[in-house]
């Protein structure tokens, strides 16, 4: 089986704080922030909610894609967001 890797995006509530990350396990990563197990910003400010991710074969494509987001401005994370989760919805249940 292939290894897939991940970029994405965490809220602390709608239209509120972001964070962007990458990874090679979403669900452990995800439920590592949830859980206040990833020291740093997300535990700093309680930011738990998956609101955005994407999919990639190459660690180098996510990579890039990752550092290509965080330098979006603000508005352009939101309007993203919202056009693939128009209600913020906590995407962690459907990874599981």
């Amino acid at each position: 089986m292939k290894e897939q890797f991940y970029v994405y995006i965490l809220a602390k509530a709608k239209n509120s704080t972001l964070y962007t990350g990458v990874t090679n396990n979403l669900v452990r990563r995800v439920y590592e922030h949830k859980n206040g197990l990833a020291e740093g910003f997300t535990k700093e400010y309680g930011i738990k909610i998956l609101v955005y991710y994407e999919v990639f074969d190459s660690i180098l494509d996510a990579i890039q894609r990752e550092k290509n987001i965080k330098k979006w401005k603000r508005c352009i994370k939101v309007k993203y967001i919202e056009f693939k989760n128009p209600n913020w919805n906590d995407l962690y249940d459907k990874i599981l």
